[in-house]
């Protein structure tokens, strides 16, 4: 699994189990791969971040970040797989102030996490292609986790909302 490192040097998603502290519930939705559902899926994480009282601010961050990834997998995941058509799976939990959204695809491997970060300060017309999208997520959120398992690629986005 890589994780990006948390900005402000603490892991505010160190969870401890505790028995006191009843089970967090995931809410779950899935989608075709397709950017048609594009507004689907943000409809979802806007209502569902509203539901728990997050900032506009925050709600921005989260949803241009799952805008990004989303976007990816439409395009690349399943492409040259079947019939270049697939699902991708989302699931938010919030824990405290903090929401967890993990995005499932059973495209083709795919760590986005693996590519060294552009180089902003470089002119534009000089820059490698590709890589800004994901260098972006995980500038807007506080953790962003990778791991392929059981043929799945699963992305894992953290973020204090409130």
């Amino acid at each position: 699994m890589i994780d990006q490192e948390n900005k402000n040097g603490i892991d505010p998603f160190d969870c401890k189990k505790d028995d006191a502290v009843p089970p967090v519930e995931a809410i779950e939705r899935q989608f075709d791969a397709d950017d048609r559902q594009l507004h689907d899926v943000l409809g979802f994480l806007e209502e569902e971040l509203e539901k728990h009282g997050a900032g506009m601010k925050q709600i921005m961050a989260i949803t241009l970040s799952m805008e990004e990834a989303f976007v990816n997998v439409a395009h690349y995941a399943y492409e040259g797989i079947g019939d270049g058509t697939g699902k991708v799976w989302i699931s938010m939990e919030f824990e405290d102030d903090t929401v967890i959204i993990v995005m499932k695809d059973q495209g083709m491997e795919f760590d986005p996490l693996a590519k060294e970060d552009p180089d902003i300060t470089a002119e534009a017309e000089y820059r490698k292609v590709g890589g800004l999208g994901i260098y972006m997520i995980k500038q807007s959120m506080d953790s962003v986790m990778y791991q392929r398992k059981d043929g799945y690629n699963i992305l894992t986005m953290k973020k204090v909302y409130r």
